[in-house]
């Protein structure tokens, strides 16, 4: 992914934005498109452009709804962050409750395009940890982005993810315990990381009120929380 694009939002009230090039712990999800390459090389360019629009359209929006910063669209994949520059007190649950949206808005799509003979899923990746926030760039083009591990594992629990999973590491996992059902994946060897990660899928919320707010874990793994 290349292309930065920062998203202008409205700043709630009583808050302040964070200082530029500052170093804080924020909450990274990932998403884009499983089969979308496949998808590219027997559709034509405008069957292409025409999905994108309407992908960008359903998932764009939620992000200003979940009030995140939109880092980058580039192709099917998007990258967005939590917590800066507008700092928030529950950036995991936001974070993922945009991602369920998002596999909400997506599915409903994918299910169309499917009509059409395009089989695609979707598949998001979320980390918390400590990040680099800044412009980078150059005088004619720049974004404000995150840099850090933490953007590394998103990416790399969002490619692992299969058709309809959204995975997150053990720090999410706890942070949204009491909110969502997850299902424990145990330690995963994911690409570029040199040791295994916990990781958990986010299978559904839990009932409106939370009425039952303890996590039911179904066990796949023998993995554990670090």
């Amino acid at each position: 992914m290349a292309t930065h694009t920062r998203l202008v939002q409205q700043v709630p009230a009583g808050l302040t934005l964070r200082a530029p090039a500052s170093r804080c712990e924020i909450v990274v999800v990932f998403c884009d498109l499983r089969g979308y390459t496949a998808f590219t090389e027997t559709a034509e360019p405008e069957e292409v452009l025409k999905f994108l629009r309407e992908y960008h359209g359903a998932l764009g929006p939620l992000v200003s709804q979940f009030e995140g910063t939109l880092d980058q669209f580039s192709g099917d994949g998007i990258m967005v962050f939590f917590n800066d520059p507008v700092p928030c007190p529950d950036p995991a649950e936001r974070a993922v409750k945009m991602a369920m949206a998002m596999r909400e808005a997506a599915g409903t799509l994918i299910a169309a395009w499917r009509l059409h003979g395009c089989e695609l899923g979707f598949g998001a990746g979320i980390a918390q940890g400590y990040a680099t926030l800044g412009q980078i760039g150059f005088s004619e083009r720049s974004g404000y982005t995150a840099i850090g591990t933490v953007c590394n594992l998103a990416a790399r629990l969002c490619a692992e993810a299969k058709d309809g999973q959204i995975l997150v590491s053990s720090h999410i996992a706890q942070a949204v315990k009491a909110v969502v059902k997850l299902e424990d994946l145990g330690n995963l060897e994911l690409k570029g990381l040199r040791r295994p990660v916990a990781a958990f899928n986010v299978v559904q919320s839990t009932s409106a009120a939370d009425a039952r707010p303890n996590l039911t874990v179904v066990a796949r793994g023998p993995g554990a929380d670090p």
